[in-house]
């Protein structure tokens, strides 16, 4: 969210929110060798960005979440996959994502998922992160291993 503290430490790359700076302004000033994220309000929004030079989107909330009350209303796996189709970027879902819907969003085509809750306020943080890593990596390879049999198919 805060490119200037992201350009001071000479961090790999920023995330900019709805309400930050927009994306053509911040992929200005970070260079085209940084990454640049971004998180759209709408479908067209998405595609904007994309075209405007994020190299990914952060999108939801997916599901409900306690981190960002003011967050609006979920968007819900179904509006989380048409993003995913209208977009040739990477597409992280955020929001209430947890062990145990983590598989349902990867599914939907997310490339990763972006939590706070589901490890900060686990009994063992270290052992929830790793977790979400197996259902996110196992899901991703189901995913692709049923993408290809259908192409043979």
């Amino acid at each position: 969210d805060r490119l200037d503290v992201a350009l001071a430490i000479g961090a790999e790359g920023v995330h900019v929110g709805e309400d930050d700076m927009p994306v053509p302004l911040a992929r200005q000033l970070i260079g085209p060798e940084r990454i640049l994220g971004a998180s759209p309000a709408t479908l067209e929004d998405a595609r904007q960005a994309e075209r405007d030079g994020a190299d990914y989107l952060g999108v939801g909330d997916v599901y409900g979440t306690p981190s960002k009350p003011d967050a609006g209303a979920p968007i819900g796996v179904e509006r989380l996959a048409q993003v995913v189709k209208a977009v040739s970027i990477p597409v992280v879902a955020i929001g209430g994502i947890t062990a145990a819907n983590a598989a349902a969003v990867i599914q939907a085509g997310a490339a990763g998922v972006a939590v706070i809750s589901a490890v900060v306020a686990a009994p063992d943080p270290a052992a929830a992160a790793r977790r979400l890593r197996e259902i996110v990596h196992h899901t991703r390879y189901t995913r692709r291993n049923g993408e290809r049999r259908r192409e043979r198919d």
